[in-house]
């Protein structure tokens, strides 16, 4: 079955519209690209100029003083209650384990069992506990001034109002079910 001039001329000038349409849609993607990668230089630069000073001013502010409390009491308690009693504890087994082997010393060279000398357990129990509390010990935590709490927390948000722009630009620009684009930008579809 032939179609009529008429036909053939009004799906010449449908194919036409079809191609003028698609060409007009190539630039108008290629403008919402540019829109899109200048949208996220810009928020970039928001990033470091508003959210990562005012969220890093935050945490200083609000948040440091706490966590840096927190970090000494810890420091404190630890240096001087658990080194001491962990020293105490150490030094009272090195000491045993030194008299166990001073009689075993003792046996081996026939000198019998013998007498015990308690001063010297103790003072050796305090030599060794003093010296394994000093082991045991930490020193001060540092104060740093690397990227803390507030940097990432500024960096995430950034990278979640990243995602919304790219999103946003997605839910523009995604085609709906009545459009239709091809796959070669350079070809328009065939009528």
């Amino acid at each position: 079955m032939g179609l009529s001039r008429k036909r053939k001329k009004e799906l010449r000038k449908l194919q036409k519209n079809a191609t003028t349409l698609w060409e007009s849609q190539q630039v108008l993607l290629g403008q919402a690209g540019d829109v899109a990668r200048e949208a996220g230089r810009q928020l970039g630069h928001y990033n470091r100029e508003h959210v990562v000073p005012t969220v890093q001013h935050g945490y200083e502010k609000y948040a440091a003083p706490y966590v840096d409390q927190g970090l000494r009491t810890s420091a404190k308690v630890y240096n001087e209650k658990l080194a001491p009693a962990a020293g105490a504890v150490i030094g009272s087994a090195l000491s045993v384990w030194d008299a166990a082997n001073e009689k075993r010393d003792a046996l081996a060279h026939g000198r019998g069992f013998g007498s015990i000398d308690v001063a010297k357990l103790q003072k050796n129990a305090e030599k060794y506990g003093k010296k394994a509390a000093k082991k045991l010990t930490v020193a001060a935590p540092a104060s740093k001034k690397s990227m803390g709490a507030g940097g990432v927390i500024a960096i995430i948000l950034g990278i979640a109002a990243a995602a919304g722009v790219l999103y946003a630009a997605w839910q523009t620009l995604r085609a709906d079910d009545e459009l239709w684009v091809a796959d070669d930008p350079l070809r328009a579809p065939d009528a």
